[in-house]
């Protein structure tokens, strides 16, 4: 059942995360700032459909009832990344792949990504309209902005980028999704981490992004 969104989010309207929830909620955040919109510095690939090649694909059509909304009543389990120092509660039975201080879990057409970034200092809509915007659009299959805005959230500030792409094709049918990230870049302590949470447009998945950027911690 979708929730309303507990923050408040100082922003302007204009993706970590990457497609994530839903053509409606691009909400989801705890004790912070976070309003429905996108931002950012550091990586901008993260997520199945990264590359330089995607970047010339056309947007493919929005599901009318997308399939896989994460079950509201899955059970998170916890996990540290020491190479990139940080940690946060993830749903149970999610594929893992983990790469140095990079992981991805996935479960059908949902997932999360979180990765180290190079920013020292928390990223603004503004540096995240000038430098991330422009290099998703080059990395991102079909990028299309929805928002940039202001977070602030548990562990730490930054910005919080919305944006919708195309999945990477399914390996046995080769079809695509439209997805939409939430994409959270995060400076606490000097270090920066960046989350993305996604899939298909129009998936309830209010609840989980919630929990699992609410349970991040920059060590």
């Amino acid at each position: 059942m979708r929730r309303a969104n507990p923050y408040t989010v100082s922003g302007v309207l204009v993706v970590l995360v990457a497609g994530c929830s839903s053509g409606s909620p691009a909400a989801s955040t705890p004790t912070a700032t976070i309003p429905t919109a996108i931002a950012s510095a550091a990586p901008a690939s993260a997520g199945p459909s990264a590359g330089p090649s995607a970047a010339p694909q056309s947007a493919v059509a929005a599901e009318s009832n997308p399939p896989g909304d994460i079950p509201d009543n899955i059970a998170f389990v916890a996990y540290t990344n020491a190479a990139g120092r940080y940690r946060f509660t993830h749903p149970e039975g999610w594929a893992e792949k983990t790469h140095g201080s990079t992981v991805t879990f996935t479960d059908k057409l949902n997932g999360v990504q979180a990765t180290v970034g190079t920013a020292t200092t928390a990223p603004t809509t503004t540096t995240a309209k000038q430098q991330d915007v422009p290099e998703l659009a080059r990395n991102q299959a079909a990028f299309e902005l929805r928002g940039i805005t202001d977070a602030s959230v548990p562990a730490g500030h930054g910005v919080r980028i919305v944006y919708r792409r195309n999945s990477a094709p399914d390996q046995v049918t080769g079809r695509q999704y439209r997805d939409e990230v939430e994409r959270y870049e995060l400076v606490a302590n000097g270090r920066e981490v960046i989350v993305e949470l996604f899939g298909p447009v129009g998936a309830d998945n209010v609840d989980a992004y919630h929990t699992m950027i609410t349970s991040l911690k920059i060590l």
